[in-house]
């Protein structure tokens, strides 16, 4: 089985059997409209094709009600738009770092940074119903972020999940290509931290849920892969971009994406239910489970010889 079906494998099973599990008494939600024909010229025409049916699906799920519960936490309390500015600027001081000695963690860094611009664009620009949420949300996710890697950094291994001493120790060893470190990351940031993440924040406002928010940058991060691998093949891998896949490979990283945020969301509502200490650990250990195992297909995948990705890096990784 080659790299995409085997991601895939993983990631449409769980996105499948949510949609047959979805709760039987929820409100009919319409149908999802019609896949429209892909634009003459479109780069990825396999995208117009597959990705709205799957928006229909994911938009057919719906949020299990959770009662409003304040945010307690300290980190962006206000919901203030400044939050994701303070965010920004961590982030460049940090990928600057990591940039001028070729780390490979750098990998992540560049692309958490442009999906952070790309978010504060998107609450700027009225995307988001409820712009605070947002901010909020954004500030404890790369929070936690920050708290890992530092910690890390640091030869401190306390608590550190899986999936991230997995993602990690491959930076470190310096044993895999830019886009297996780029997944790695992505898995461990967003499979295991972003449920943890909304489940504090909170899943529901006054106005009720805050799922069509979650939904709604699935659309925002399909912009974003063309010119995030290009820049990462730029500056830090040649090979980042790569993968030959034709016009699938944007339609692949949007269904995979799409696949690992309706499980965050839906996992995040299990630990909110658990109405036990000993619920909320077994919650808390699938979630670790379910990133670790998807780390350890990653990490198996993508395994590359550095020196050509250093030499790469030294001579063009400080530009950008």
């Amino acid at each position: 089985m080659t790299l995409q079906p085997r991601l895939l494998t993983l990631v449409l099973a769980p996105l499948l059997a949510l949609g047959l599990t979805a709760p039987a008494t929820a409100a009919p939600v319409p149908a999802p409209t019609p896949a429209p024909a892909p634009a003459p010229g479109d780069p990825d025409p396999l995208r117009s094709i597959l990705l709205p049916p799957l928006d229909g699906l994911v938009g057919m799920l719906p949020a299990i009600p959770v009662p409003a519960t304040p945010y307690l936490g300290d980190v962006c309390a206000s919901g203030a738009d400044a939050c994701i500015d303070d965010v920004i600027d961590r982030m460049k001081v940090r990928l600057d770092r990591l940039a001028s000695s070729c780390s490979h963690s750098a990998i992540f860094s560049l692309a958490y940074l442009r999906v952070t611009e790309n978010v504060r664009d998107a609450v700027r620009s009225g995307v988001f119903a409820d712009h605070a949420w947002l901010n909020r949300v954004d500030a404890v996710f790369a929070g936690l972020y920050f708290d890992t890697t530092s910690r890390w950094e640091a030869g401190d291994r306390t608590n550190i999940p899986t999936a991230w001493r997995i993602a990690l120790q491959a930076e470190d060893d310096r044993a895999m290509s830019g886009l297996g470190n780029f997944l790695l990351a992505m898995n461990a940031h967003i499979n295991r931290d972003f449920p943890h993440v909304l489940a504090t924040v909170g899943l529901s406002g006054p106005d009720g849920s805050h799922k069509a928010d979650h939904n709604r940058y699935n659309n925002r991060l399909d912009s974003l892969y063309m010119p995030v691998f290009a820049e990462e093949a730029a500056r830090f891998d040649p090979t980042f971009d790569d993968i030959d896949a034709g016009s699938a490979d944007e339609a692949v990283a949007g269904v995979i994406m799409r696949g690992w945020r309706e499980m965050v969301w839906r996992n995040a509502e299990a630990l909110v239910l658990a109405r036990t200490p000993a619920t909320r650990r077994a919650v808390e250990r699938e979630i670790d489970t379910y990133a670790a195992l998807q780390a350890q297909l990653i990490r198996s995948v993508f395994v590359a010889r550095p020196a050509s990705r250093d030499a790469w890096c030294a001579a063009h990784g400080i530009t950008g």
